[in-house]
């Protein structure tokens, strides 16, 4: 995986927080045969999903992923997940790190952890510095993997018994629902009033398929020619409704969006990004699929981003976030709701 490294590790022996250096060094001299002895480490971003690590021993470099700190809520933050399924696309069209290893093992670093190739490339994590890309080629690669990756059949890729389709939409109302139980820092009717009107507009099913299930510009690598490189942070992955990705792409397409991310609006930066609009035909016609209930899959997203925010601003409350920007998110989910409730009038 890519990105631009929040900060440099210092000499042996230092803490890097998140990651005990000498720990892991001992488990790359046994688990990975080209690790050459000495290790830098990098944090590239971390606190609002799971904690992401450049590692280099000066030849070779890996990206290291483990959950963040704190408190967790079930089901998220599964890095071992998300290697499973890099694992399985590896052989596929869809671009994704080459696996490494994956360590289960919480007594080597305090939790799960994987290791994935480096992939070289920009991420359009900040707004206001942009690479120099063509950002139509850029958006219209965006939408054409998210195609391909709905497209996949997951029984010919290993993953056939990843998870049961059917339901997955209440399946996921239910979850967020209770995961917002968990993490909530105070009381917002408005959740409750979303979360009724999503069971009530639940639609049927648009198809099964694997989705990302946090499907973004940041959460890809750009690749020459404004190309995607790879697809990261497969956390959420699961066998699924594929418009739930779309629904949350739109989303994410939304400036309002902008306090959770801590940074400026990638697309509303740039004056050459397509509409949402423009994104969601382009999918409809790619793929064939009918969105008469995107509203529904919008508002579903809305109200995942509104419950993943909150647990962002309560880990940041109780002094467990890494790196900076978090001051805004928790003022940012009420309005989260309010987007959603605004899509199911």
């Amino acid at each position: 995986m890519g990105d631009r490294p929040a900060g440099v590790q210092g000499p042996r022996g230092r803490p890097m927080t998140g990651v005990d250096v000498d720990a892991l060094r001992g488990y790359f001299e046994r688990e990975i045969p080209e690790f050459r002895g000495e290790l830098a480490i990098e944090l590239i971003h971390g606190g609002r999903s799971n904690l992401t690590y450049a590692v280099t021993d000066g030849t070779h470099r890996w990206v290291l992923r483990r959950p963040p700190l704190g408190h967790l809520t079930p089901t998220a933050h599964d890095v071992g997940r998300e290697f499973r399924v890099m694992a399985a696309l590896g052989p596929t069209d869809v671009p994704v790190p080459r696996t490494v290893v994956s360590c289960e093992d919480p007594a080597v670093l305090g939790a799960p952890f994987t290791v994935v190739s480096h992939v070289d490339g920009p991420v359009l994590r900040d707004g206001a510095s942009l690479p120099e890309i063509d950002v139509r080629r850029y958006t219209t690669a965006l939408v054409d993997e998210l195609v391909k990756l709905h497209a996949l059949v997951p029984a010919e890729i290993g993953l056939g018994a990843f998870g049961r389709p059917e339901g997955f939409l209440g399946r996921q109302l239910r979850r967020w629902r209770g995961q917002w139980d968990r993490v909530a820092t105070r009381e917002l009717s408005t959740v409750d009033e979303l979360h009724e009107r999503l069971v009530k507009a639940t639609p049927p099913e648009s198809g099964a398929a694997l989705v990302h299930g946090d499907y973004r510009w940041d959460n890809t690598i750009l690749g020459t020619g404004s190309r995607i490189a790879a697809i990261v942070d497969w956390e959420m992955a699961a066998l699924g409704d594929p418009l739930t990705d779309l629904g949350l792409l739109l989303v994410y397409w939304d400036p309002r969006v902008a306090p959770v991310l801590g940074v400026r609006h990638v697309p509303t930066a740039h004056p050459g990004f397509p509409a949402a609009a423009d994104l969601a035909g382009q999918y409809a016609r790619r793929s064939g699929r009918d969105l008469t209930e995107l509203a529904f899959y919008q508002a579903l997203g809305w109200f995942k981003l509104a419950v993943i925010a909150e647990g962002i601003h309560a880990r940041h409350r109780a002094g467990q976030s890494v790196g900076t920007g978090f001051d805004d998110v928790g003022g940012a989910v009420p309005h989260l709701i309010g987007a959603g409730l605004g899509l199911l009038t």
